[in-house]
């Protein structure tokens, strides 16, 4: 019986948009395009690292010891693909989609099982032809690490993880970079449909992290100068409760929008609630009067909440 085992590892998955079509037009030129091109995939896949676990139909599995290596094989690899396609004389280009998880598999001989494993095929399933979709394990490791740009593409929902994993684009580059690409497609990285959104390039999304923790430490800041003034001009009452307040949603709606992993809707909702009850203490008059809108929001939060469930049972 073969031994298991569990390890860390980076997942690296691809597999061909509209395989079965190209098939259909001309299954023996699609099949000798994809062995020539499944080829230099594995080559790349090895100069940096890696190596190819399985392959069936379309699709490669390969794991990586660095995360770093399996970006830019993942890199390597389109870049290289998207030349192979300038050069099909039949107009017909052969393109790729790629997944990047970060998880703890279970192994088995040379194979690899388990939700990490889940994940990448996930995330590749959701990436454009010629683009390359990682989780936010990868996205934390890689960010600083590699020259490109990422734009967040929200939660993506897979089957037995609660919440999905928040995924990321990587932008390599955009459609028209890409020769045989097709303008549905978008922007590399970006599913066809989704609206344009310009992805900040890393320094960018660094800086952007800075600005938002200045302005928080800035309104903390004007938080406590009003308290401080309230104090030294005291007349029995406090009333820099109300401007503090006014201060704190603001600086919970920013926070909100800038961290990733919570949903920009629920999250503001969970902050109105918030603001309910604290109202409430600070008037005081002996009736919990905020347990209604709280009810309220409860309710539109639930909404939220089974309506991203169903959207992405649908996708």
């Amino acid at each position: 019986m073969a031994e298991t085992r569990r390890k860390l590892t980076t997942i690296f998955s691809a597999d061909v948009q509209d395989y079965s079509r190209l098939m259909r037009a001309d299954e023996e030129g699609t099949l000798a395009t994809l062995k020539r091109y499944r080829d230099a995939m594995t080559r790349l896949i090895e100069a940096h690292g890696g190596r190819v676990i399985n392959t069936w139909g379309d699709g490669l599995i390969a794991d990586f010891p660095s995360v770093v290596e399996a970006l830019r094989a993942a890199i390597d690899v389109q870049s290289e693909l998207a030349g192979y396609n300038a050069k099909t004389m039949d107009g017909v280009p052969m393109q790729f989609r790629i997944g990047i998880n970060l998880g703890d598999v279970i192994t088995e001989e040379d194979d690899i099982y388990g939700d990490g494993v889940n994940v990448a095929a996930r995330l590749q399933a959701s990436a454009p032809a010629g683009g390359i979709v990682i989780s936010n394990t990868v996205y934390d490791q890689v960010r600083n690490k590699v020259a490109v740009g990422f734009e967040f593409l929200g939660q993506l929902e897979v089957k037995n993880i609660d919440g999905g994993v928040p995924s990321y684009s990587v932008r390599i580059g955009t459609a028209d970079d890409v020769a045989g690409g097709s303008e549905r497609q978008g922007e590399w990285g970006r599913p066809a449909g989704q609206p344009a959104q310009p992805a900040p390039p890393v320094a960018t999304t660094t800086r952007l992290a800075g600005l938002t923790s200045r302005l928080l430490g800035t309104l903390a800041v004007v938080g406590a100068g009003l308290a401080a003034l309230n104090l030294l001009t005291w007349q029995g009452t406090f009333w820099a409760a109300w401007p503090i307040l006014g201060l704190a949603v603001l600086a919970a709606l920013r926070w909100v929008r800038a961290d990733n992993r919570i949903d920009p809707a629920i999250g503001a909702l969970a902050v109105t609630g918030l603001t309910f009850v604290a109202i409430n203490a600070l008037s005081w008059r002996g009736v919990f009067w905020a347990v209604w809108p709280l009810l309220a929001i409860a309710v539109a939060a639930g909404i939220r909440w089974v309506t991203r469930q169903r959207d992405g049972a649908r996708r």
